[in-house]
């Protein structure tokens, strides 16, 4: 596998963490680009990548809410490729102006999918994997996506929290069985990027997190 990078960027008005891995070019060439969770400001996340020297060609999503998805008609406008996803988040992403509108957001348009990530698949970049991980609890179809030595967890785990389960499709217990059994079995130093706010690690949060202990 290549070098790469992975860069936060929160975007919108809930702060919520685009994540973009990058690989640099060789010879000359544009590098490549990953786009998880296309929640807003389309505009400034395009920019961001052509910065970087990129190209973008993967556009994924860990789960359907509005503020994960949001932009992600807006990026397909710039570039072909569709929001990939698991085959569960896609009523969440069919009913996207109709939930931004409930939460008293403005709509935005509901952004193609490809309703191919399945649990235990991967997606090729740079040369290597990236592997995919069914997490339900905060909402049916969520995903992680494991890197080498990161984990990219949406709204499964927070530093010091965990995702709301009060929202539809939400399970406490799926929660709790999703992070005990799919996060918490990674190596203790795994850099956990979440969803939203600050990164923490598998073993800090095994430790402490008052939701889930290990």
């Amino acid at each position: 596998m290549r070098e790469w990078t992975i860069e936060v960027v929160p975007v919108g008005p809930l702060r919520m963490n685009a994540v973009i891995l990058a690989a640099p070019g060789t010879d000359g060439t544009a590098g490549e680009a990953i786009l998880i969770d296309p929640g807003d400001e389309p505009e400034r996340l395009l920019a961001r990548i052509d910065a970087l020297g990129c190209r973008l060609v993967q556009l994924v999503c860990t789960h359907g809410h509005f503020d994960h998805v949001g932009a992600g008609a807006d990026i397909q406008d710039a570039v072909d490729l569709p929001l990939r996803c698991h085959p569960d988040t896609v009523p969440f992403v069919e009913r996207l102006p109709e939930i931004q509108a409930l939460w008293g957001f403005p709509a935005t348009r509901v952004p193609r999918v490809a309703a191919d990530l399945h649990d235990g698949g991967t997606i090729p970049f740079a040369g290597g994997t990236i592997g995919v991980v069914h997490v339900p609890g905060h909402a049916p179809g969520h995903v992680m996506f494991t890197l080498p030595g990161h984990a990219v967890v949406g709204d499964c785990l927070f530093a010091g929290s965990v995702g709301r389960t009060d929202l539809p499709g939400g399970d406490f217990a799926v929660l709790e069985k999703s992070i005990r059994e799919r996060i918490y079995t990674l190596p203790d130093d795994t850099v956990v990027v979440p969803g939203h706010g600050p990164d923490t690690t598998v073993g800090r949060e095994k430790a402490g997190n008052p939701y889930v202990r290990g």
